[in-house]
């Protein structure tokens, strides 16, 4: 039998806490107030989507990660690529918007100091080709 020391055994059972206290869906249901069980993962908001190439998770697989607890959701590159534009929210047969969910999984992430922006980054060539809506938009994201 193996000996965990005690600092060992504390952080894995803070984690188990985490868990434990609260799912995702929970979590997410508390940021956006949105209802997303109802989803019947038909991909009317994926054929919608003006970044469904870029992506790495469809819109409604992303609500099936949330649904089944998947926490890996939170570092799909979905998340960050969604516009905003709510399109998969107009089209959504059960009127779930998806943006807020989005919104409010970004906001986790941030609510967790990951920021996967740096503006120093950015070479001045970048800041005159790309449209100012943009950067208003990635500010938005990452502040909240």
């Amino acid at each position: 039998m193996t000996e965990v020391s005690g600092n060992e055994c504390r952080e894995k059972h803070e984690l188990e806490k985490i868990r434990i206290d609260h799912s995702l869906a929970e979590e997410l249901k508390d940021l956006c107030e949105e209802e997303f069980f109802g989803c019947y993962q038909c991909g009317t908001c994926a054929a919608g989507c003006p970044f469904i190439e870029e992506m790495d998770l469809t819109p409604d697989e992303v609500i099936r990660h949330v649904i089944m607890d998947k926490r890996e959701v939170l570092s799909s590159k979905t998340i960050w690529l969604c516009a905003s534009c709510y399109t998969c929210a107009e089209r959504c047969p059960r009127d779930i918007n998806i943006t807020k969910l989005m919104e409010a999984l970004r906001q986790i992430i941030l609510r967790n100091s990951v920021d996967k922006t740096d503006m120093s980054c950015i070479t001045d060539e970048e800041l005159k080709k790309i449209p100012q809506i943009a950067f208003v938009s990635l500010f938005r994201k990452n502040i909240g």
